[in-house]
């Protein structure tokens, strides 16, 4: 599997979030919030907090991180690691690419997959 078309870059205004349902690489589906942060760029990370199991998505962004709408964990968009308590491990991130307006995520590579 390579990297799926999830939006168009027109979709998300800065600050917005999307959930989406991605195809894994095993044939599971892989829950991603799709980010678009404040500075503009686009950022995918599990939607899974890994501190209270809901879904990310739903939370508030603020400059290039996710806070959970839950607990109140934080988490940086650019590198899955909570920046926030009471979340002490990190979520995966997945790489994002654009192809003119389209953008693309690719959840068969993991960003972050060895970090503690």
């Amino acid at each position: 599997m390579t990297a799926q078309v999830v939006a168009s870059r027109e979709d998300l205004e800065p600050g917005e979030t999307l959930r989406l349902e991605l195809d894994g690489p095993d044939g599971s589906l892989v829950e991603v919030a799709l980010v678009r942060a404040e500075d503009g760029e686009y950022y995918a990370i599990n939607d899974v907090c890994s501190h209270g199991q809901v879904s990310l998505s739903e939370g508030e962004v603020e400059g290039t991180t996710l806070e959970c709408w839950l607990h109140g964990s934080t988490f940086d968009l650019r590198t899955g690691r909570p920046t926030g308590l009471p979340a002490t491990r990190p979520v995966p991130t997945y790489p994002v690419t654009y192809d003119g307006d389209d953008v693309l995520v690719d959840v068969d590579v993991q960003i972050n997959a060895t970090l503690n």
